[in-house]
């Protein structure tokens, strides 16, 4: 009987064969390659070998919104199809994407409390896919659990499609016989329902398959979506053409325009896993914002609101306003803080985001301010700029008091766990595992009660590791025995960890009951197993 567990060893063992010719810096792990990091972040660069754009010659663009298809008076109903499509990301070339509605980033989509969001998905891709509404309170069926299908026309059954990939086999220590994950699966098409009976947040949704989450966000499979509330737009923090999202991301061209990806199974039918080279995580060279190399922004001399996601698989940035203003933090991964905060640098790891506004109102008509990633280097420094053309007027402002946030403290903690993110070994065989343990469909790591509070504490080992959960916002509570860090306030779903370190917070369990997952947000780890599953019971 074949098992998901042999399936991952034998994954991981095909992909350290391919990547046995290649050297690197780093601790090399027999198995299963080295483990390395570059420039702050897990993972190696995949140098391009196109021609890239000089920085600051092509425009800036905005992703466009998503109408409605339909409205009545409780819910909002959206229609994407997810395809491939040629796209023009490089000058005077295509670049095929798989993306929503066929572009990258997709649209955006925005919502207001109080208004259900139904999403039907088409899937009319070569593979399966899974959406995950990322930030969202959202049913279980849903949320995007990673076996939760979407199969494009032509595939019958995961039984028959994926059988070399683990999908629906069976794991050593548990019967999975006709295991069809949380919300099963579906054919062509699926309706996404969102309820989003949670406070104004800046949230985005993603592809999130069992073992092909990488590549196929590395496609395009990525886009906003934003959340309004009565609470945030009564605040008087700039809005329409000045609510700016911007999504940062890293990616690697070959010279005909391609998104090159080191997948053992370039289809990604069938194997799945990278090359061992990019074990711990894959770099790019060329710095997207909202899929533009190194875009010029023009601005007025204004207050800007930019909600700022790093989507990149693997690649943290510290971001800097490099002759220009420090960024006025208002709102974290979950909403709006208590109050604002200033920070003259902003580390972000990945799937983290920043609600930030930046007064540009002291600058003139040609100053450019840059904004600066100085965890990279040779390009992957830059990442855009700002241009101000023109001046305005401005009736936007930042308040000294944004929202009244439930403060949560240890003693509300029920019960305590820790869960370790770390490289483990297994006959020889090395995988990224929680506590010691490749994820599986139907393992449960944890069985919080609905409305509880638990403390967690995570930890990371052998290079950095962004923890998200999925369902649950929580609170930082401290860092490796101190203070929660800089830039851990407000309600998060993502925090990021340095390698040796250890984060305390505080998870409320609320919304719905279920079966969830929790994992690494470096997507290469997340495809290797480093995930588990948790039932609010």
């Amino acid at each position: 009987m074949i098992t998901r567990r042999t399936v991952l060893k034998a994954g991981l063992a095909a992909s350290a064969v391919a990547g046995a010719s290649s050297t690197l810096s780093g601790c090399g792990l027999d198995g299963g390659g080295p483990v390395n990091s570059t420039e702050s972040s897990a993972g190696r660069i995949q140098n391009s070998t196109a021609t890239l754009p000089q920085p600051f010659t092509l425009p800036f663009r905005v992703p466009d919104v998503l109408a409605p298809v339909r409205q009545d008076a409780t819910t909002d109903y959206y229609e994407i199809t997810q395809r491939a499509a040629d796209v023009t990301i490089l000058p005077d070339t295509t670049t095929q994407v798989w993306g929503y509605e066929g572009t990258f980033p997709g649209p955006t989509i925005v919502s207001r409390r109080g208004r259900r969001v139904i999403v039907r998905h088409r899937n009319e891709l070569p593979v399966p896919t899974v959406v995950h509404l990322h930030g969202g309170v959202t049913a279980p069926e849903h949320d995007g659990f990673p076996a939760d299908l979407l199969l494009p026309e032509g595939w019958d059954s995961p039984e028959e499609h994926n059988s070399d990939s683990g999908h629906n086999n069976h794991d050593d220590d548990h019967d999975t016989s006709g295991y069809a994950g949380v919300g099963g699966v579906a054919q062509v098409q699926r309706d996404y329902v969102y309820e989003l009976d949670q406070p104004a947040a800046t949230l985005w949704y993603h592809d999130h398959r069992m073992d092909f989450t990488g590549p196929q966000v590395w496609r395009g499979l990525a886009g906003f979506h934003l959340h309004h509330d009565d609470e945030e737009q009564a605040l008087g923090l700039p809005t329409g053409e000045r609510d700016v999202p911007l999504m940062i991301t890293d990616r690697t061209f070959a010279k005909d325009g391609s998104m090159p990806y080191p997948s053992l199974d370039p289809t990604l039918r069938e194997q799945h896993g990278v090359t061992d080279d990019f074990h711990s995580g894959v770099l790019g060279d060329c710095i997207l914002v909202n899929g533009v190399p190194w875009p010029l922004m023009e601005v007025a001399a204004v207050r800007y609101r930019f909600r700022i996601l790093n989507a990149s698989n693997a690649r943290r940035y510290r971001l800097r306003l490099e002759d220009g203003p420090d960024f006025i933090q208002v709102g974290s991964d979950g909403g709006l803080l208590n109050a604002p905060l200033t920070h003259k640098e902003l580390d972000i790891s990945q799937a983290e985001r920043f609600d930030v506004v930046v007064d540009l109102s002291e600058h003139s008509v040609g100053d450019e301010i840059t904004l600066v990633n100085d965890h990279g280097d040779d390009g992957t420094d830059l990442v855009m700029r700002f241009v101000v053309t023109r001046t305005e007027n401005d009736d936007s402002s930042v308040p000294d008091r944004l929202a009244d946030l439930e403060q949560l403290s240890e003693d509300d903690a029920v019960v305590e766990r820790e869960f370790v993110f770390e490289r483990t070994s297994e006959d020889g065989t090395m995988m990224w595992t929680v506590n010691g343990e490749p994820w599986t469909p139907d393992s449960i790591a944890a069985r919080p009660v609905h409305g509880a509070v638990e403390k967690w504490r995570i930890r990371a080992q052998n290079v950095e590791h962004p923890f998200h959960v999925h369902l649950a916002p929580f609170q930082v509570l401290g860092r490796d025995g101190n203070n929660p860090g800089d830039f851990d306030s407000g309600w998060k779903d993502t925090v990021n960890l340095d390698n040796g370190a250890y984060v305390d917070i505080l998870v409320r369990f609320e919304g719905f009951r279920g079966v969830y997952v929790f994992h690494c947000h470096n997507l290469e780890h997340e495809d290797m197993m480093m995930m588990a599953n948790f039932e609010v019971v």
